[in-house]
């Protein structure tokens, strides 16, 4: 459901793959489908900042939103997702970007699916019943003050038991992953519901030591989330399965911790720790989250890989989606300013001419993309400018002859 090689020096490959563990619960992630033509009709820019890698930037609590509403400035559409985004209580979301899962976007760069706009979606609330009332009804509560506020379409709310189970761990890597136990919880209620909601939200409870909440907000932003890793293996399979919108918003486990004198906190944490619920960000985002169709022609109501224009990612990342970029032929600018724990030389791939462009930051970025927008061959604005290519080519005496038969007969 989920892979991502984390370190490719010495000659070695290492990959943390996340995996359900029984039958199959969708198409295979690593299904490619290879785009004919590039669709130049409009500019749509792919950003990712993998969940659970320590990135300096979109790392912690939708962080990344400066740089992604930056980025959809000059692009006509921006594709991206949750962990961008979401910033418990809050989110904002430029009018031209799509929220969508992030193994989704992996399918949509492979050429597996396509997506189209959504005006609204009816939203299913699966909610795990917590063993503090308090925490339940802090839940519900979310979901009906965005009913009121700003008229989300709520299809259900949905209480399931505690034999739903989320476990944050961290791989021998150091990403942040986890374990989900009970999924059949999920699946019944999904299962007995098809058709009568269009994307999923689910607020649980993630296991984890009262010690990583102490640690994390006392790190200064240098420990890395130890909840995204498993919220993100949640949602891939809840889209692979169902191939629908999905996200997921963290429970306090328990009051202990809800009462936790953290004080004042590095900035990109501080959104979590003025919320109870982590709800909000997920509803509003899920609100016109794109419909998922399977197939790979895009159209004038769809963005498809032959839609994409360039793909925008930390430095170093190197998972499905970048791999996917180099063989479609689809520009990668990668992030450097944008530090993280993937130790991945990108100039190691097989990239055609031009097709890797790296830079410091996210304002270079959006000179990069401006350039490729308009055509613009992005190093004629650098300097020193080199010189153009020059090649002599001399005709072989076998050659000559040859024309010159040719002429005479």
């Amino acid at each position: 459901m989920r892979f991502a090689i984390t370190d490719s020096r010495d000659s070695r490959w290492r990959c943390d793959v996340g995996v359900h563990v029984g039958e199959p619960i969708g198409d295979s992630v690593f299904r490619f489908q290879r785009r004919s033509e590039e669709d130049t009709s409009s500019f749509n820019v792919v950003m990712l900042v993998p969940t659970g890698i320590g990135a300096e930037i979109g790392g912690h609590a939708g962080d990344a939103t400066p740089a992604a509403t930056l980025l959809a400035s000059v692009c006509d559409t921006l594709i991206t997702h949750p962990n961008v985004f979401n910033a418990a209580d809050m989110i904002q979301i430029p009018a031209n970007a799509l929220y969508v899962e992030g193994s989704v976007i992996t399918r949509l760069m492979m050429g597996t699916v396509r997506l189209s706009r959504s005006r609204a979606n009816r939203i299913l609330v699966i909610i795990q019943r917590h063993e503090d009332h308090v925490f339940t009804d802090a839940a519900i509560n979310a979901v009906n003050a965005a009913r009121a506020y700003y008229g989300l379409q709520v299809s259900e709310v949905v209480t399931i038991d505690a034999g739903f189970r989320m476990v944050a761990e961290y791989s021998p890597s150091g990403v942040a992953a986890g374990r989900v136990d009970g999924l059949h919880h999920l699946w019944d209620v999904l299962d007995s519901r098809l058709g009568s909601f269009d994307s999923v939200a689910i607020s649980s409870v993630i296991d984890a030591p009262i010690e990583f909440h102490r640690d994390y907000y006392d790190s200064e932003g240098q420990m890395i989330n130890p909840w995204g890793g498993v919220e993100a293996i949640l949602t891939h399979g809840v889209s692979l399965k169902y191939g629908i919108p999905t996200a997921h918003a963290p429970m306090m486990e328990s009051r202990e911790i809800a009462d936790l004198d953290l004080g004042v906190v590095d900035p990109r944490m501080a959104a979590e720790v003025v919320s109870i619920t982590f709800l909000q960000s997920v509803l509003k985002g899920l609100q016109q989250s794109p419909r998922i169709t399977p197939g790979i022609a895009a159209s004038h109501t769809s963005i498809a890989a032959e839609s994409v224009s360039c793909l925008v990612i930390p430095d170093g990342c190197l998972g499905l989606p970048t791999l996917a970029a180099q063989r479609q032929g689809i520009p990668v600018i990668a992030v450097r300013e944008n530090a993280n724990i993937m130790h991945n030389d990108l100039g190691q791939l097989a990239w055609t001419d031009g097709q890797l462009i790296t830079v410091d930051n996210y304002w270079e970025a959006v000179g990069v993309i401006v350039s490729l927008k308009n055509g613009w061959d992005p190093t004629s604005v650098r300097r020193p400018i080199s010189a153009v290519i020059r090649s002599d080519v001399v005709a072989s005496q076998r050659a000559t002859e040859s024309a010159s038969q040719t002429v005479q007969s």
